[in-house]
């Protein structure tokens, strides 16, 4: 079974992207799609109705982040199990710090140009460490403004293969389809790792505390350094700014 993350902000297209590319390949292919969402979704009646099986993880009030990565051996043996071809897991509504992608399987970002041109600077390893990077909605701007969003994605990430694609019309999906249909075969996620580690909080708030005052928080919540010198608010640099 083929396996591969697609992670992205919310609302840039990545629903409509996977069902264009799941819809170009091999005749009688069985897909799937585990959607992990925060409060709701109605994205998996979409897959339903084109045909998929579908699955739905929603993360309450626990960080999306690490619930998906806590699910995702099960999402794979599930999709095992119903002896699937192709298994999508699809995270939405992740913080731009998130490290869904793991080692061994194609990764995905996608990501909307009309976020603005600097966006690709402001997400970490979901595209840092992507191996194809998806724009969408790149109808919308001229020519130049891909340009320049695509310079922006090759900064942050030179070695992930760029594709436009219109996730309405289905242009330029073609290249996708091809690469799902070419990635590793996963039967397994014994001994793999994250691509990254993920983002990490340890606090008061994490165990239901609301009062916002100095003598209710403690933790390891880095403060901020209001300091003109300092070049990083909040905290150390990671390594993948």
């Amino acid at each position: 079974m083929k396996f591969l993350t697609v992670s992205g902000p919310p609302g840039c297209g990545k629903t409509s992207v996977i069902l264009k590319a799941l819809a170009g390949l091999p005749a009688g292919s069985k897909c799937g799609v585990v959607k992990f969402d925060c409060l709701s979704t109605l994205d998996d009646r979409r897959y339903r109705a084109a045909g998929h099986i579908t699955a739905v993880g929603l993360s309450g009030s626990v960080c999306p982040d690490h619930y998906y990565v806590t699910n995702i051996e099960d999402c794979l043996l599930w999709g095992i199990e119903n002896g699937l071809d192709y298994l999508i897991s699809e995270s939405a509504g992740l913080c731009n710090r998130c490290s869904p992608h793991i080692r061994g399987a194609l990764a995905v970002c996608m990501v909307d140009v009309l976020s603005g041109v600097e966006t690709p600077r402001k997400i970490g390893p979901m595209l840092k460490l992507a191996d194809v990077v998806v724009v969408t909605k790149g109808d919308i701007v001229s020519q130049a403004e891909r340009e320049v969003f695509a310079a922006r994605v090759a900064e942050s990430n030179p070695a992930a293969e760029i594709l436009f694609v219109n996730g309405l019309t289905g242009q330029g999906v073609f290249a996708l389809t091809r690469r799902i249909a070419a990635a590793a075969d996963q039967t397994h996620l014994i001994g793999q790792q994250l691509r990254f580690c993920m983002p990490a909080a340890m606090c008061t708030f994490c165990y239901g505390e609301t009062r916002v005052m100095k003598g209710y928080r403690n933790g390891n919540i880095p403060p901020v350094r209001y300091d003109a010198a300092a070049a990083v608010a909040g905290g150390e640099d990671d390594g993948l700014r």
